[in-house]
């Protein structure tokens, strides 16, 4: 009996091992969100860690190799990875991750995208035409990425639509119980003026109020000069700022160079999962951000 009873539950794991979605994610962020609503039923990997600038990636061959066996791509898109994915897409030879296919998700296709440019112009930077792509700095986006990626992933395995389904709804729960108290904890960082390197903060200060008075960055894109930096610093004469806001893989000498001539404090913020020791998960990521803000300003 318990050996009969042995090769049943051996029989059942190794049904739900060959059942296991291969899932390759393009950000940290979204390999969080696919292990949230997949559990044990995915094999995730992340192309890129919070600490490297997803434009620019090389597409190396152990990452191929990753493409090659994927189930699920889940990208940002909205010409965020434009430098790299292509050509990792081309290299991998796997038709269930081209665009178009079941295995393509790009979670920018769900959500309402800032700063869409009214003419594109290679002059005027790194301009993406379907507007700011570093949407997962407000939490309210997750929810309706994870609602469509949770019908994705019932989509590629059909059998389990009801297993996705309830954890689509535990997560939603969750995340939604905690944007509550994340924007009651914030309520005192409403109108705060702050700089930012880099537009990747425009989605973290469109949900929490913050007001973006300069930004390091002459053109996205493109590195601030000694020239620049002066003008900002002239600037906030007039338009005071408390804060200087960046990402781990930005150089932190524009922001400190700022910084000490203004008095003000320079934050690196996680930007994403694992940029601190604190930011393990999604939840972690936004509770140390709002931390990091509410610290910045004591």
């Amino acid at each position: 009996m318990l050996i009969r009873l042995f090769m049943l539950l051996w029989l059942v794991a190794a049904n739900n091992a060959q059942a296991a979605l291969n899932v390759l994610a393009c950000e940290p962020e979204w390999a969080a969100l696919v292990q949230e609503l997949a559990g044990d039923r995915a094999r995730v990997a992340s192309a890129t860690t919070a600490r490297q600038n997803p434009h620019h990636i090389e597409a190396r061959p152990s990452l191929i190799a990753r493409a090659r066996n994927a189930d699920l791509l889940v990208c940002t898109g909205a010409d965020l990875e434009i430098g790299w994915l292509p050509l990792l897409q081309r290299e991998s030879g796997n038709p269930r991750i081209q665009a178009g296919q079941p295995g393509h998700f790009e979670a920018s296709a769900f959500v309402r995208m800032l700063e869409k440019p009214a003419r594109l112009d290679r002059a005027e930077g790194d301009l993406h035409a379907a507007g700011n792509p570093h949407i997962h700095t407000d939490p309210r986006n997750l929810l309706k990425v994870a609602a469509a990626l949770s019908r994705r992933l019932a989509e590629l395995e059909p059998e389990q639509a009801a297993f996705y389904a309830a954890r689509g709804a535990d997560f939603q729960g969750r995340m939604g119980a905690a944007i509550a108290r994340w924007e009651k904890e914030a309520a005192d960082l409403r109108g705060l003026p702050v700089v930012v390197q880099h537009k990747s903060w425009s989605y973290l200060a469109d949900w929490l109020g913050l007001k973006v008075v300069a930004d390091l960055e002459p053109k996205p894109g493109l590195d601030p000069s000694a020239a620049h930096l002066a003008q900002v610093l002239e600037r906030l004469k007039t338009q005071p700022a408390r804060l200087v806001l960046r990402t781990g893989y930005q150089s932190d000498r524009p922001g400190e160079w700022l910084a000490q001539r203004a008095g003000i404090p320079a934050l690196e913020l996680p930007y994403s999962v694992g940029g601190s020791p604190e930011a393990k998960d999604l939840f972690g990521l936004y509770d140390a951000t709002l931390a990091l803000l509410r610290r910045g300003l004591k």
